[in-house]
């Protein structure tokens, strides 16, 4: 009965944000207490207890697009379009263009970025966030930063990460521009 009620999830969270959730399916199928423990994570997606909602948005979009190459973070752009976060920092943060965010959309960038890529100056840009929200800021971005890389990272483990898209913010194209190496 309770799969019944999450296959139904799914597939309404598949059509509402036009994401392909047939690897959660999938392990639904296979695995039910694998499923089960994953979903713990929806709940966990939605945390936000100090920092602003853009800057939140910023982290998630961070993860998902160093893991992903462009559903999930096209979810990540629905849920922020749903949330009411401006589209013109969402697709600053997908450009890595800092100079066209405002300051938590940049601040909560740079942590992100410096985290992903464990720059010097790690420190520094996670005590701003803490001197900007506090160390809940910290965990907010630090928990929003990694569940954005989670689902692409088991959508790829389980093999169904085949795709790649166009990202679009506001419905228009977006180049997302990753890290230079």
């Amino acid at each position: 009965m309770l799969s019944w009620f999450a296959r139904a999830y799914l597939k309404r969270m598949g059509a509402r944000y036009e994401y392909d959730v047939t690897y959660m399916l999938a392990m639904l199928d296979q695995s039910p207490k694998a499923f089960f423990a994953f979903a713990k994570l929806f709940a966990l997606a939605q945390h936000r207890e100090s920092a602003p909602n853009d800057a939140l948005i910023a982290a998630k979009l961070m993860g998902a697009m160093f893991e992903d190459c462009g559903p999930c973070t096209q979810l990540v752009v629905n849920f922020a379009r749903e949330q009411g976060v401006d589209p013109a920092q969402v697709a600053a943060v997908l450009r890595r263009d800092v100079a066209a965010m405002n300051d938590d959309v940049a601040l909560a960038f740079r942590f992100a970025d410096a985290i992903l890529n464990r720059l010097p100056g790690e420190d520094d840009v996670r005590d701003a966030v803490r001197a900007a929200w506090g160390d809940k800021g910290v965990i907010d971005l630090t928990l929003g930063l990694q569940i954005g890389r989670i689902f692409p990272m088991v959508k790829a483990g389980l093999g169904y990460a085949k795709e790649c898209r166009r990202v679009e913010v506001a419905g228009r194209p977006v180049d997302v521009v990753k890290r230079a190496a």
